[in-house]
């Protein structure tokens, strides 16, 4: 009877002194201080405040939410089991882009990322490190040399005078904008990195429109992935697994191409199988690597800046002051020439302005691809927890109230004294990201929309079809376009 009293005894004590501890360290370690956010539900989290207004596009219902219920334009959320913060404020984005760009350096790969785009070997998707480093830098080195930017200005010649010959074959009749630019942009990104226009581009270009709205949507698995067994039954994976088969099918014919025919190495493909080839590299570029960069180029290239034109028109149409000004600069720059030259487009400053506002009021990717926390990190005084997914709002950068005057206007003038650039250095500003993993093609992608609209402008007066109001709504996606595609009627015009 003694020995058990005494063995209770000694469970009781030891219990209140892991009771002391227990309370000691509680106090001894400091409270974190979590982002604000909107309450939730137990299992679904914050799921249904995003579906309870589906039509609205995800960076638009984010942007009301910080508002609502952020502090500091940051706030923390929860979709199923995915915690993440969202960021609309120029201040919180230049401390994750700058004094901690190093730890929010890695993209969080989505279903959608791996299968589409082969376990993110490219250079957008892959996570930082050495193999991510010796990417950019073949990147850099072999498409956006030197030479080749140069050698671009006279594709892009080339191809201008292509979609100007058949506006004007269509003068007076209604002319699908969206489709022409997209074809365009399509030519000049082929030419440029390929070498060459490659058979299936129509079919590519309709899956990268694909592409982009499967990777602007929430998926079950990503959502929930510990509910496996559902996988099957609620994912996109079968729509996700369709685009891929066709997108690797085109992709597969330019690889054994190029590979029938590799000479010198003239492209940036050509340059890659011939690097698989030889080795040597520190990391050794695959199969996969290849097919991973050719979707990359293909659709960052190709999507960013035929939206930015498309939208730059539009805004054009919808305010005609703005169109007027731009257009009587071109025509005066340009008076009396034959053609419009690359060099030359240093003397249009207020077209200029035209897509920098565009940018600013239509970034191509609005929601830069959300960013995993390497390590917890507190942040202008919020704890970012290790793992959290961390998205940055450009689109609600670009129209906050504090730095930007009259933000919902579309005003190229705000531009035309203003040191602000796309660099990724003024963090209200930032169409093409920030940090490490700012868009490496930033200046090759704002050459590609300002050339095309200086020719549009120049040889062509445009006017809406007959009871067209301009609807500027925007579908949702990775790349956010217009809902309905832009339709004008050109005229051509004969300047002495």
């Amino acid at each position: 009877m003694e020995v058990a009293f005494n063995f209770i005894s000694f469970v009781f004590f030891l219990s209140f002194i892991i009771l002391l501890h227990t309370q000691w360290r509680k106090k001894a370690k400091p409270r974190r201080k979590l982002p604000p956010g909107p309450w939730k539900l137990p299992i679904i989290g914050n799921l249904h405040q995003f579906m309870s207004d589906s039509q609205k596009p995800t960076h638009h219902v984010l942007g009301e939410l910080v508002k609502k219920y952020g502090s500091q334009g940051i706030m923390k959320f929860q979709i199923g089991e995915i915690s993440a913060v969202v960021v609309s404020s120029p201040a919180v984005a230049k401390e994750l882009l700058r004094s901690h760009d190093l730890t929010f350096t890695t993209k969080q790969q989505f279903l959608a990322i791996k299968t589409l785009f082969y376990n993110g070997l490219g250079v957008s998707f892959s996570p930082h490190g050495d193999y991510w480093r010796q990417l950019r830098k073949i990147f850099a080195m072999e498409l956006l040399n030197a030479k080749n930017v140069r050698s671009f200005s006279s594709i892009r010649h080339d191809e201008i005078h292509c979609l100007l010959a058949h506006l004007r074959s269509s003068s007076g009749q209604l002319v699908n904008v969206t489709e022409r630019i997209g074809l365009l942009m399509s030519s000049i990104i082929c030419k440029s990195a390929f070498g060459k226009v490659f058979t299936g581009r129509e079919e590519f270009l309709e899956q990268i429109k694909e592409i982009s709205e499967l990777l602007g949507k929430f998926d079950f698995a990503d959502v929930f992935p510990s509910w496996k067994v559902l996988h099957s039954l609620c994912s996109n994976k079968n729509r996700i697994m369709k685009a891929h088969r066709k997108v690797d099918r085109i992709i597969e014919n330019i690889i054994k191409e190029h590979r029938e025919k590799l000479e010198s190495g003239d492209c940036l493909i050509d340059v890659l199988i011939t690097q698989m080839h030889k080795g040597g590299l520190q990391l050794p570029i695959t199969h996969d690597s290849i097919k991973g960069v050719i979707l990359e180029i293909f659709s960052a290239g190709t999507e960013t800046s035929a939206t930015t034109a498309v939208w730059a028109m539009s805004e054009m149409m919808k305010n005609p002051r703005v169109l007027a000004k731009a257009q009587a600069e071109v025509r005066e720059a340009f008076r009396g020439k034959e053609k419009l030259e690359e060099e030359d487009m240093d003397e249009l400053p207020y077209l200029k302005s035209v897509v920098k506002e565009t940018l600013r009021c239509h970034p191509p990717v609005p929601l830069l691809f959300p960013r995993e926390c390497r390590e917890e990190t507190v942040v202008c005084g919020y704890t970012i927890p290790f793992k959290s997914k961390v998205l940055i709002n450009v689109w609600a950068l670009g129209r906050d109230p504090k730095y930007w005057e009259d933000p919902e206007s579309f005003i190229p003038e705000r531009f035309e004294k203003s040191s602000i650039d796309f660099m990724g250095n003024h963090f209200e500003y930032l169409p093409f990201g920030g940090g490490r993993r700012i868009c490496p093609g930033l200046g090759f992608g704002f050459a590609n929309a300002l050339s095309p609209l200086a020719h549009l402008l120049f040889h062509f007066d445009w006017k809406l079809p007959p009871g067209d109001t301009l609807d500027m709504t925007e579908i949702n996606g990775i790349a956010v376009t217009r809902k309905n595609d832009l339709l004008l009627i050109p005229t051509p015009i004969h300047l002495c």
